[in-house]
């Protein structure tokens, strides 16, 4: 028995799924996690087994039963009824088609993008490279404007913009094994955004997920944000 629990003391502690910090760039601060590929499984969840809009940190949880949620976030834009109102794939099926065009708000500021979640990686494309190269995403989910394309900032982003809000989104490695996620803590503007998953983490690409509804859940930083019924929630499952 002493020698079994010698063992024990002297092995590592095992590795927290997601790493979550808090992150300060350009005079704002950010809660950011980030994404192992490679190991953590990373989902997108809308409704639950009787098709019923999940809408809450909480709710998801429950749905987990004995598996945990170690980090969680809104995950693209949505209609009143909840409906994602771009281009989402939930576990292999299509829930809603591809949008090309520009349109109004956010979304609409083309270019914009899709965060396609394969077998151990994750990759921000732009939309019409996307619909273009036809990735097999296990999960996908469309939103924008595009932070960050192909190592380069939105270009209606201006860096004198008054226009300040809570966001987030998320960047990933040109490999896809490492996805960024984050949210501002107090209000950026999307030059100030981009600037964190450009200059900070040096992606080469990053897809803005929303504004004033973006909400993060992460027990490692002893946060669940509660509010509104959301509508898509991207989220590890350990």
């Amino acid at each position: 028995m002493r020698w079994f629990l010698l063992i024990l003391l002297i092995l590592p502690a095992p590795a927290l799924a997601v790493d979550c910090s808090e992150v300060p760039h350009g005079g704002n601060t950010y809660s950011v996690c980030e994404v192992d590929l490679t190991k953590d499984d990373l989902q997108l969840f809308l409704k639950d087994p009787e098709g019923k809009i999940i809408g809450h940190f909480y709710r998801l949880e429950e749905l987990l039963e004995e598996r945990t949620l170690p980090f969680a976030m809104n995950a693209g834009m949505y209609h009143p009824d909840r409906a994602p109102v771009g281009h989402f794939i939930e576990n292999g099926q299509e829930v809603m088609r591809i949008i090309p065009n520009a349109g109004p708000g956010n979304f609409g500021m083309l270019p914009n993008g899709v965060l396609c979640i394969r077998s151990k990686r994750a990759d921000v494309i732009e939309t019409l490279r996307y619909a273009d190269e036809k990735p097999s995403c296990q999960y996908a989910t469309q939103s924008g404007p595009m932070l960050v394309i192909d190592g380069k900032r939105h270009n209606s982003f201006l860096p004198d913009s008054t226009f300040r809000n809570i966001r987030n989104g998320v960047g990933t490695s040109k490999d896809g094994k490492r996805a960024i996620f984050a949210i501002s803590d107090n209000s950026v503007t999307f030059y100030e955004f981009a600037s964190l998953f450009l200059e900070h983490f040096e992606l080469e690409n990053a897809l803005y997920f929303d504004g004033r509804i973006s909400r993060l859940h992460a027990p490692q930083l002893e946060r669940s944000d509660v509010g509104v019924q959301m509508g898509p929630i991207i989220g590890v499952v350990d």
